[in-house]
């Protein structure tokens, strides 16, 4: 496999980041574990975000606070995913959303990057004081759930969220 690793989002990755989430937003696909990305035009603003979520005293109301990550292939430092990291539970994130939330570009997927990645991201979790990670998938996402497999993950339910009409699987990784 191809070297990859972990890095926070800054300045000079903002013209890939927005093209990741254009690719995105041309495949019709959604961009888990990327927070408000998909709804941010501007990409100083979406930077922003992520530096406050990143500090519990500038975390927003009914937000959590959170790290973000890219995933970079480093022989052409090519942004391929983006994971995100939530430190602790909301009451949606309890129920839905969980610990992790995590993407890979359309064109790279089917390529292991999203089992590495989140493979990769799991110390960080445990560093954190973290003894385990729920992760949530679609039911109809069999690669998300090849991928949350792969690296442990233990069934718990089945949660149907009603807001997306989708039903979602609960999985736990024991650090």
């Amino acid at each position: 496999m191809e070297l990859l690793y972990l890095e926070k989002p800054g300045n000079s990755y903002l013209e890939q980041i927005f093209s990741y989430r254009q690719e995105f937003l041309d495949a019709g696909s959604s961009m888990d574990g990327t927070g408000s990305l998909s709804r941010t035009q501007d990409p100083q603003e979406w930077l922003d975000q992520v530096e406050a979520l990143s500090h519990k005293e500038t975390v927003p109301a009914n937000w959590v606070q959170s790290t973000q990550f890219l995933y970079v292939r480093k022989p052409d430092d090519k942004l391929v995913g983006m994971i995100q990291v939530r430190h602790y539970f909301n009451e949606y994130l309890k129920k839905f959303g969980g610990n992790i939330g995590y993407s890979i570009r359309p064109s790279e997927r089917k390529q292991g990057y999203a089992t590495k990645m989140l493979h990769d991201c799991l110390p960080y979790c445990k560093n954190l004081g973290l003894n385990k990670v729920l992760i949530t998938c679609r039911d109809d996402n069999e690669g998300s759930r090849k991928v949350i497999l792969a690296n442990e993950g233990i069934y718990d339910a089945t949660a149907f969220e009603s807001e997306r009409k989708v039903n979602l699987e609960r999985y736990w990784i024991a650090l």
